[in-house]
Order: C-alpha cells, then sequence, then structure tokens
C-alpha cells in the first residue's frame, strides 16, 4: 500500500492519494495486511514508455549480445523506463536480420517491448549520425525481410516515405500490423501527406533530420502536426530542441499525440568517451554525443527521468501532459495501455516515485522494486 503521495492519474492529480499493489498489478483494494509506505510529500507516477532507444549503460541494442541488451535496458529501467522498445540503426541488411533474432528473444521473454527498426530506409540528404554507404531505399521485399526477421515482435520502421518504395512500404508494414514512422526524410508537405493517407502514423523525432518548417514550403514538419492520427515523437534533452520548438509541438498537436522519447546511445547513464553507434564513431563531451568525423548530433545520452524534469520545470509543462508524453501516450501507440502507461487496477505495476522536485527516488516494475525509494 503507498500511501500519502500526490498521484498522477489519467483524470488529474490526486492529492494525498493511495495506490494498492498486488501482486505484479495494481488493484483497487490492497490485500490483508499489505504493509504501508508513507510518500507523503512525494510525486506518484506511472513507468515511462520509451518508443525510440538505441541503448545505454555502455551497450548497444544494434550490435550488443544479450547480456548486454539487458545491461542497457536495466540502465534505462534504474531511470523510470519500464517498457522500452529497442532500436536498432543502419547497418548491412545481414547484421540487422542477425541482431532483430536476438531482439525478438528478449521480446518474447518480456525484457523489452518489441523491435523499432531506424534506418536503412531513410533518405542520405537527411542521414543523421547513420551510414550514408549503407542506406538503402525502402523496397517492400527488404522491408518485410526485417519485419520477417523479427519474428512477429517488430513494432515499428522509420522510412524516408518519399523514397522509391516508400508509399507501397508504409501500406505492407500497415498490413503486418508495424507502425510505419515518417523520418530521416526530405519529403515535401505533399509527399508527407500522402504518406499519412498511406497509414503512416509516427514523426520518427519531429524537427530533427528532416527539413525545418517553412512559409512556402512547409515540408513534413506542417503535415506531421497537423494530422490528428499522427503521434509525434520529441527528444527534450535541451539540445535537440529549442524549447519554442517543444511548445510549438504541444501547441498544435496536443498534449495527446506527442511521445518523449530519449533516442540514446551507448553513453546513456554511462558517461563521456567514444562509441561505436552502428559502424560510425562518436564522441561523447559533456553529455553530447556528435560522429567524430562530422560533428552532426548522434543520438543523446537522456533518460526520461530528465526528460521529465526538464519538461516541467524548464519547459513549463503540466505535470499531466509531461507524464502522458512519458507513459499514456506511447504506450496506446504500441497497444499496451491496457497493461501499461497510467496507474488504474488490472495494469501492471509500474510506477515511479519522485521527490518534490521531480527527483527520481524509486522504481516499481510489475510489483518488484527496481530502484527501492529511501524514504524519511
Amino acid at each position: 500500500m503507498l500511501d500519502g503521495a500526490r498521484v498522477v492519474l489519467p483524470t488529474g492529480v490526486v492529492e494525498d492519494a493511495r495506490l494498492a499493489v498486488d501482486g505484479t498489478k495494481i488493484t483497487a483494494t490492497p490485500a490483508e495486511n499489505a504493509p504501508r509506505i508513507d510518500l507523503t510529500g512525494h510525486w506518484l507516477l506511472p513507468g515511462f514508455v520509451d518508443i525510440h532507444n538505441h541503448g545505454g549503460g555502455g551497450a548497444s541494442f544494434s550490435s550488443g549480445t544479450a547480456e548486454e541488451i539487458l545491461t542497457g535496458v536495466h540502465t534505462h529501467r534504474t531511470h523510470g523506463t519500464t517498457t522500452l522498445v529497442a532500436s536498432t540503426v543502419t547497418d548491412d541488411m545481414d547484421v540487422l536480420v542477425r541482431q532483430a533474432g536476438l531482439l525478438s528473444e528478449l521480446t518474447e521473454q518480456g525484457e523489452i517491448a518489441g523491435i523499432h527498426f531506424e534506418g536503412p530506409f531513410i533518405s542520405p540528404c537527411r542521414k543523421g549520425a547513420h551510414s550514408e554507404a549503407l542506406l538503402r531505399d525502402p523496397d517492400p521485399a527488404a522491408v518485410r525481410k526485417l519485419v520477417d526477421a523479427a519474428r512477429g515482435q517488430a513494432r515499428m520502421v522509420t522510412l524516408a516515405t518519399e523514397l522509391p518504395g516508400g508509399i507501397e512500404s508504409v501500406r505492407l508494414l500497415v498490413e503486418h500490423g508495424v507502425l510505419a514512422a515518417v523520418g530521416h526524410t526530405d519529403a515535401t508537405y505533399e509527399q508527407t501527406v500522402a504518406a499519412i493517407e498511406a497509414g503512416a502514423t509516427v514523426a520518427t523525432h519531429l524537427f530533427n533530420a528532416m527539413p525545418p518548417l517553412g512559409h512556402r514550403a512547409p515540408g513534413p514538419i506542417a503535415a506531421l502536426l497537423e494530422d490528428e492520427r499522427v503521434t509525434v515523437e520529441l527528444i527534450n534533452d535541451g539540445t535537440h530542441l529549442h524549447p519554442a520548438a517543444l511548445q510549438l509541438a504541444f501547441h498544435h498537436a496536443g498534449p495527446e499525440r506527442v511521445a518523449f522519447i530519449t533516442d540514446a546511445m551507448d553513453a546513456a547513464g554511462f558517461g563521456d568517451g567514444r562509441y561505436l553507434l552502428g559502424p560510425l564513431e562518436v564522441d561523447v563531451t559533456d553529455g553530447v554525443a556528435r560522429l567524430a568525423d562530422s560533428g552532426a548530433i548522434a543520438g543523446s545520452t537522456l533518460t526520461l527521468d530528465r526528460a521529465l524534469r526538464r519538461a516541467v520545470t524548464v519547459d513549463g509543462l503540466p505535470v499531466e501532459h509531461a507524464v502522458a508524453a512519458l507513459s499514456a501516450n506511447p504506450a496506446r501507440l504500441l497497444g499496451l495501455h491496457d497493461r501499461v502507461g497510467s496507474l488504474e487496477p488490472g495494469k501492471d505495476a509500474d510506477l515511479l516515485v519522485l521527490d518534490a522536485d521531480f527527483t527520481l527516488k524509486g522504481v516499481m516494475r510489475k510489483g518488484a522494486w527496481v530502484v527501492a525509494p529511501e524514504l524519511p
């Protein structure tokens, strides 16, 4: 029994609330003789759901062994991410197929929530931290090869849908129950609208790796923001986005269509140094990851607890809007909203304890403490 906290529920913030946990689930009533934990002065939030994450704790989801991947997953769990989709980066197709098999096994074991393929089907004009030599058009047969390699565990594929085969691949993904995401794209407004009409429902890290918003050529940003069917990813680390861009996204998409992501690479929760992101070398200095050869931003070292704290204390978002972007919205996008994403009876007991200043103090996943709160 968790008592006395300010609890963020789908209906809003409830003061001095009580939450019951029985086994792995949140329950409507506490179990008999359940121990009581006094959380007076603290926040109680649902566990975070990260739909775009390449690694952490020194481990890469694109190339790591099962043990290394679990190290990365655990690193993010200690920072509040109780549900995580593992993202790959552009590499040789055989490498991606092999890694998809490993990641699908970890999904089947319940360690991760599926696979996101970011590349190789992206634009060389907006490649970001992806190897240009390994990029390819989104040929439906190649896209199908990755989806099949994931054995039903592919959750999302990022595509530059303006490239040859892009629209056909969007339709293919939709037919197989996989999210089609528009990203690393040089598409026009009209081309992006066509992709959405074909079934694309996600904007991969909106604003980043796509043409800027223009008054005569509005590009993909306007199309993705205006369509109610699209969820927009945002990397709220203070490096990828100006606060005004974040406010623009929330204003036009509304708080129910924003998903905060980390786009984290190996250095998240680990430290500065030189790393590999796929085949590319990355230097991390003062927590900012950049390609060693060009200085281009190469993912982030963000964890979602930091994204929450920044959203509330720097960006001035209402707590319930920030929490929705970190939990309920991405859970709904993944089709997992019946299990995770909010603190409601019957759902997994994935919850977070934070102090009054939004510093993470405790993490529970499926009823077990990953980080036990040290309370006075």
